[in-house]
């Protein structure tokens, strides 16, 4: 990467993680004495490369301004109703002084592989294109409703992961026409695919999972534990 590419971090978490049966949104729940929420920014205060962490909000979130955040990259910005749209807020936010690159993580991964995030940088910089982290699908799929209609071939099947990682220009450009256009965006990637770019797949570690559901929470606190223990040795 030379001096003049300069990559900013944003982290949507504007949503309320109905899923998890929790007063609060999920990204406040405990996870090993801290937050979700702390344990993603922690992940990411990890990369200096990047020039500031861009935490999407819902404007009356009460919580985040009482995290006890040492990093000052760290940023709030105001969220959207949708993904798309706290995304592009964030963008919009950085306009006045864009980076070249735009990282976008989900708060729930909190397990994500630094190594795999600089991975997923130094290729796409390398290829001069965007990409996310993926892992190859290794169960069975089917589609259907209440049945089992169809048994879908896996050969090229990916679980698209985060972070994504796209140009600043590209990815704001993509998502305001498609929104504008009224396109169902589900992650950056299908922004950018909308408007025909292409998105580099990097091999991720599957277990950098997204905490959506209270079991997810349990197995998250075992892989935080073991990770913990890892880096310790």
């Amino acid at each position: 990467m030379t001096n003049k590419q300069t990559i900013a971090a944003i982290v949507p978490a504007a949503g309320v993680g109905s899923r998890m049966q929790h007063n609060a949104p999920k990204q406040y729940i405990q996870l090993a004495g801290k937050t979700i929420l702390e344990h993603t920014l922690a992940k990411l205060s990890q990369l200096p490369q990047l020039s500031s962490i861009v935490v999407a909000l819902s404007d009356s979130d009460p919580y985040f301004d009482e995290l006890p955040l040492l990093d000052k990259r760290i940023v709030r910005a105001s969220g959207g109703k949708e993904r798309a749209d706290s995304v592009l807020n964030s963008l919009l936010f950085l306009a006045p002084n864009p980076p070249t690159w735009v990282l976008v993580h989900d708060a729930a991964r909190p397990l994500v592989n630094i190594s795999d995030i600089e991975r997923l940088i130094d290729e796409c910089i390398r290829a001069d294109e965007g990409g996310i982290l993926a892992s190859k699908v290794k169960d069975t799929i089917k589609r259907g409703h209440e049945y089992s209609e169809q048994t879908v071939p896996r050969d090229d099947l990916w679980q698209a992961l985060t972070p994504q990682f796209f140009k600043y220009e590209e990815l704001k450009s993509a998502l305001q026409n498609a929104l504008a256009s009224g396109v169902t965006i589900t992650d950056e990637a299908s922004a950018i695919e909308w408007a025909g770019k292409p998105v580099k797949l990097v091999t991720g570690r599957s277990d950098n999972i997204k905490i959506t559901t209270p079991e997810d929470l349990d197995l998250a606190g075992f892989l935080l534990h073991k990770q913990q223990n890892e880096s310790a040795l």
